[in-house]
């Protein structure tokens, strides 16, 4: 028997012993270390940093990525743990996210083994964290048109523009960043666009010309950290540079790893929303009778529990595909989209239920709804991913 009561078609039984471990014990540390605190978190625009060390002992960073001291998890396993970690709060799942599905990714997928042996093992360890820059003040959705750029001068690259919205930035060690390259410079002649191509470098934080500044005032997403980067003459050695898959497609691999947690992260937010609004209405009486007892709370409960079974059934259907090397891209898209718009609406559908009490930091569902509002539009908005799956079914490119 499922231990959750909105798995109404016993979604559990459908998981190994193995996944099932990974997830209660990720789910041990939500409910151990980050419910007794997140409100206060939440409120005070803070991010817990002192988590790192025992996410990192949980094998939570770059877990999907096998040998240099990752933990080599599955993806259905990977996504259990963002789904709970989300459940707790998505801005702590985003920390997990950026460390490993970002930085780390792009380390393992890019760079030569000389770059993957010194970093990703203390990355792994929590000894050094990463962050990943690719979106910029002017280039969200877009990064094909992204000014950061680098040029070769001697025997040293030259980085210079600006990034925005980038996690973890100011207490990272290294960043990665990608930035506009002339083509001759990139050794990529006849491949880049306006002759540039876009290229990954390893930037280690301390570099001279390198400043990194929290966001402020920011109304989702309150505990964790997002950042603005800029470059100033930043000097980087030649071996700086991460050397495959140069252009979009190097960025845009780690990003389908960090879309595919967000697949089932939004469904942790979203039980957890209607796992709250469960136990308020069954203990709250209006006019003599439990909230739970009224057909509409009823049908409210109903309808949110539905669309949460589906759209974990769509994680791990998308999940399994990744496991066994069948997916498709646009399968990551669909995932996304449905999942992330999905879950926002039955956060902010259990709030009703909670009444007014449910604009306080005493229940999950509006902070669950407002950290969705960054989660649907980061990682590629709905317009983007509608129209990719658009491609898909006509044939048609309608960026532009």
């Amino acid at each position: 028997m499922s231990k959750h009561p909105t798995d109404l078609l016993n979604i559990e039984s459908q998981f190994t012993d193995t996944e099932l471990d990974v997830r209660d014990r990720v789910a041990e540390f939500v409910d151990r270390r980050i419910r007794p605190n997140i409100a206060e978190w939440f409120d005070q625009a803070i991010l817990p940093t002192e988590l790192l060390p025992e996410m990192a002992e949980l094998g939570l960073f770059g877990m999907h990525l096998n040998g240099y001291g990752c933990a080599g998890r599955s993806a259905v396993e990977y996504g259990l743990a963002m789904q709970e970690l989300e459940a707790g709060d998505a801005g702590l799942r985003t920390v997990v996210s950026v460390q490993g599905s970002l930085a780390m990714s792009a380390i393992y997928k890019n760079g030569s083994e000389e770059q993957k042996q010194k970093w990703l093992p203390k990355m792994a360890s929590g000894e050094i964290i990463g962050c990943f820059g690719l979106t910029e003040p002017t280039a969200g959705s877009d990064p094909s048109s992204m000014l950061t750029n680098a040029h070769k001068e001697g025997d040293e690259w030259v980085l210079n523009g600006h990034k925005r919205w980038i996690g973890l930035a100011s207490i990272a060690g290294v960043a990665v960043i990608w930035a506009k390259v002339p083509a001759e410079d990139s050794g990529t002649p006849g491949h880049g666009k306006d002759g540039h191509v876009v290229r990954g470098f390893i930037v280690p934080t301390d570099t001279p010309g390198f400043t990194a500044e929290p966001i402020q005032q920011k109304l989702s997403m309150r505990a964790s950290l997002q950042c603005t980067i800029d470059f100033d003459n930043v000097r980087l050695p030649a071996d700086a540079i991460l050397p495959e898959n140069p252009g979009l497609r190097g960025p845009f691999a780690c990003l389908t790893e960090a879309r595919y947690g967000i697949i089932w992260g939004a469904m942790g937010s979203a039980r957890d929303s209607v796992e709250a609004a469960l136990d308020y209405a069954q203990e709250r009486e209006q006019f003599g009778r439990p909230l739970s007892s009224y057909q509409l709370t009823q049908k409210k409960l109903v309808d949110m529990s539905l669309e949460i079974n589906k759209g974990q059934l769509l994680a791990l259907r998308i999940g399994r595909a990744k496991d066994e090397g069948t997916i498709e891209n646009h399968m990551i898209s669909v995932g996304k989209l449905n999942n992330a718009r999905t879950a926002i609406e039955i956060c902010r559908e259990a709030r009703t239920v909670l009444g007014g009490n449910g604009i306080t930091g005493d229940y999950p569902p509006l902070r669950h709804a407002n950290n969705l509002e960054s989660v649907r539009t980061y990682e590629g908005t709905d317009e983007v991913h509608t129209l990719i799956l658009g491609q898909k079914l006509t044939g048609q490119n309608a960026f532009r």
